[in-house]
Parts: C-alpha cells; sequence; structure tokens
C-alpha cells in the first residue's frame, strides 16, 4: 500500500538502538533490548500541534515540526535510553534527560549561530551587508557537515546513523508500495528527500535570505535576531523540503535534490537485518494506530 490519498507523510528518526515513526494520528517507537528482544510503543498525538488545523496549514506546519522534533523526538529518545540502561538496573530520570538537552541546545547555538557568526566577521571586514550573510550561511553549512563527518566516526554515533538508514529503507519501501518487510526494505535507499538532514541543508541556504535584512544590527541583537529568526527559517524550508520531495520524480527536483541526498550519507549507514525489523515494527505500530487500534502512552520509563 503507498501513501494515504490525501498524502500523508510518514516520518521518523533513529534513537539509541531503535527507531521513532510518527504516524497521522500515533507515534511509535520500537527498540531492541542487549537480550535481543523488540520492545515497542505507542502514543496517540493529542496536542494541539497534531490536531489543530492552524497547525496544518502551510508554513504553520514547519513551526509544528520543530516543536515535535524537540518533543516527541525528546520523550523518545529517552524512552530509548532507558530499554538500554535497564539492563544494568539504571533509570534516567526526565529531568536528567531535559538537563542533558538543554546543555546540548547551548552547545548547538554556539556552533551553529556563535561560530558561523564570528568566522563571517573574521572573513569579511567593514559593513555587515549581504555579503556578510552569505559568508555566515556558507560558514553554517560547513560547520554541520563538518560536525556530521566528526561524529560518524565515533561507534555509538555509527549505530544509530545504521538506524536511520533502516528508518529510511523502510519508508521509501512503503512508499514504492512494496511489501514492507525485510527482503524488500533491504533493496530500498537509504537516501529519502524528506530526511531532517536535507531539511538542515535547506535551513542553512533560507538563512541566507531571512537574515540578510538584520546584517546591520549590533552584535546583541545580530545574535538574537538568529534565534528569535529560527521559527520562521524552519517554516521556509519545511515547505521546501516537501516541494521537492513531491518534486523528486521530474528533472529539476532530481536535480535540486542531489545535495540533500548526498548529505545524508554522511548520517545514514547501511543497516542489518536486525535493524530494519525494528523500524518495520514502529511503522507497522504506528500505521496500526492510524486505523483505530488503542495506544499506550509513551511514558519515559522502558
Amino acid at each position: 500500500m503507498a501513501a494515504e490519498p490525501d498524502q500523508f507523510f510518514y516520518g521518523g528518526q533513529a534513537v539509541i538502538e531503535g527507531v521513532l515513526m510518527r504516524g497521522r494520528r500515533h507515534s511509535a517507537v520500537a527498540a531492541r533490548r542487549r537480550d535481543g528482544t523488540i520492545v515497542s510503543i505507542t502514543e496517540p498525538l493529542t496536542s494541539r500541534v497534531y490536531t489543530s488545523r492552524l497547525w496544518a496549514l502551510p508554513f504553520f506546519r514547519g513551526i509544528a515540526g520543530l516543536i515535535e522534533m524537540l518533543h516527541l523526538g525528546m520523550r523518545a529518545l529517552t524512552w530509548s535510553a532507558n530499554v538500554q540502561a535497564e539492563a544494568d538496573d539504571i533509570h534516567l530520570s526526565p529531568r536528567v534527560m531535559r538537563a542533558t538537552m538543554a546543555t546540548s541546545a547551548v552547545f548547538g547555538l554556539l556552533l551553529f549561530v556563535g561560530l558561523p557568526l564570528g568566522l563571517a566577521g573574521l572573513i569579511h571586514h567593514g559593513d555587515r551587508s549581504v555579503g556578510f550573510v552569505v559568508i555566515e550561511g556558507v560558514a553554517r553549512a560547513g560547520v554541520l557537515l563538518g560536525y556530521l563527518a566528526l561524529i560518524a566516526r565515533m561507534p555509538s554515533v555509527r549505530r544509530v546513523f545504521e538506524y536511520h538508514g533502516a528508518e529510511h529503507k523502510t519508508i521509501n519501501c512503503f512508499e514504492a508500495g512494496d511489501p514492507v518487510d525485510v527482503e524488500h526494505v533491504r533493496r530500498a535507499s537509504r537516501l529519502h528527500p524528506r530526511c531532517g538532514t536535507g531539511f538542515l541543508v535547506v535551513v542553512a541556504l533560507v538563512s541566507i535570505v531571512v537574515f540578510a535584512p538584520f546584517g546591520g544590527l549590533p552584535v546583541p541583537l545580530l545574535v538574537l535576531s538568529r534565534v528569535v529568526l529560527i521559527p520562521v527559517v524552519a517554516a521556509v524550508a519545511y515547505e521546501g523540503i516537501r516541494g521537492l520531495a513531491r518534486a523528486r520524480h521530474t528533472p529539476p527536483g532530481r536535480l535540486a535534490l542531489i545535495p540533500i541526498l548526498a548529505t545524508q550519507r554522511l548520517t545514514t549507514r547501511e543497516p542489518d537485518d536486525a535493524q530494519i525489523e525494528v523500524a518495520i515494527e514502529a511503522l507497522a505500530l504506528a500505521r496500526a494506530g492510524d486505523v483505530g487500534a488503542p495506544g499506550t502512552p509513551l511514558s519515559l520509563a522502558s
């Protein structure tokens, strides 16, 4: 079965030894325990971010996607971490995970906002014109790609990237209308036009246009503008990535997707059959929730 008639797009992300899949009305997470068994859980999507028509409108849905990534993604990541920690009789509390995410957010702002601004200031002397913003955008893209290439060398991150590949292959198989089993998923591509990595590439390009009018602000306001305008950049970039996904079978669409798909080679790896099984389980649960199967609240314990 291919995509829904009204073109609802299933999506997801990799978590620790598992995959999150987001459906129309339910999300599902599946992860493999250390003993080899798969544990899974589903959650009905009841927040207004998922149910209100406003957040389904163009541009608003990009902001909703950003909120979803932060909220739903963190909950799924915490749950999957506890699945792995249970073997050592350890429980990671929501407070610990929130503190970890807050620290990561500060690090991300310094790396992807502060560092590009600093590099642009060093390279471009004089007035902060459009040239300054272009250099900043290119620097941001370079920092992003360098960071991804660096962390990809870590074995634990490589495992996450393999599950990322399993997530993409499973969705590609489903959207192609093929049977969603290990044999068919294995044949599918690990690259997908709606990937979050590609989204970040589009964000880097869109930010050049959005930030251009604010290049002449004093440094404190310049930094603040980058943070405040994140929802605007996300909204525009989200529409861009959806448009490219719809046009992927046209010559212009294929051409525009080349850099987006190329960057995914940094954040995806070919999964093994066991990882594919986890991704298939997550998608099956998300789809089952969409046809009326009851969901179980996504607790933060395994």
